[in-house]
């Protein structure tokens, strides 16, 4: 099910797809793309890397409404393979705080 824009605003939440390991086999990281991509949401920031404690976490790309974030070195189960990562990510989407794109 896709939540819409609409319901975002109305309920103050947007919708964070991912926490997608990029070594995933099971889900892999190209195939969400194209599902994501077949959406056609307006792109508002381009593929970036995000950081955590000074080491690349992964990648962001955000679209209107919905950010897809992949974490490094990750496979299906994120929080048991890079649990740090996964709290990070968790957190930046609770607290509306960006997850951080310096190292």
């Amino acid at each position: 099910m896709l939540i819409s824009e609409t319901e975002t605003e109305q309920f103050g939440f947007g919708v964070l797809f991912g926490t997608v390991g990029d070594t995933d086999g099971r889900v892999p990281v190209v195939g969400s793309r194209y599902c994501i991509e077949a959406l056609g949401l307006p792109l508002t920031s381009s593929w970036h890397s995000w950081f955590h404690n000074h080491q690349v976490g992964g990648r962001i790309v955000e679209y209107e409404g919905l950010t897809f974030v992949t974490v490094r070195g990750a496979g299906h189960l994120v929080p048991l393979s890079k649990p740090g990562e996964a709290l990070a990510l968790i957190h930046s989407f609770l607290s509306g705080e960006p997850l951080p794109t310096r190292r």
